[in-house]
């Protein structure tokens, strides 16, 4: 049975519900070590990894640049990984808002349409939409939200897989 491509759009809201809540447990967490918001966003699970800002940033813009990328409308900006947790929860109200705003419609007849994007260093693969959507974009989202419930573990927040899934809303 095939599954539409505006399905993701729901997902991808869900995996920001995700994140909204990580971000305030490891908050809550933070203040009883004593230490600041902006402390807790440069957790990092192993030195040489990118800090707890870094996984938030990735899923708030990949849950939006993705579906503009498979729609062919303008990308939204970008933001970046200097905000502090307020700003994290604006841009995770601003990309739930975004993706609130597209439509079934939208999505129709886009699963095989070619899509050329330059990632990494410099390699432009052409793949269909839906596959840039589907496994691209939706694996390194979870990668990136793993991440950050890793790092939250890490420093003994009190998380679990219950988290993962119901803290963006079943």
């Amino acid at each position: 049975m095939p599954v539409s491509l505006f399905t993701f759009a729901d997902l991808f809201s869900r995996q920001l519900g995700t994140l909204d809540h990580l971000l305030t447990k490891g908050a809550e967490h933070a203040k009883t070590l004593g230490e600041s918001e902006a402390q807790m966003l440069e957790w990092r699970l192993i030195d040489d990894m990118n800090p707890l800002a870094f996984q938030a940033m990735v899923v708030c813009n990949f849950t939006r640049l993705w579906p503009a990328r498979v729609l062919g409308l303008p990308l939204p900006a970008e933001i970046g990984a200097d905000l502090d947790l307020a700003g994290f929860k604006a841009a995770i109200a601003d990309s739930r808002a975004y993706l609130a705003a597209l439509t079934p419609d939208q999505f129709a007849g886009r699963d095989d349409v070619p899509l050329t994007v330059t990632i990494g260093n410099g390699m432009e693969p052409t793949l269909p939409s839906s596959q840039w959507l589907t496994v691209f974009a939706n694996t390194n989202i979870y990668f990136h939200l793993s991440m950050a419930y890793a790092i939250l573990r890490s420093k003994g927040v009190q998380i679990g897989k219950v988290d993962v899934f119901a803290g963006g809303g079943l």
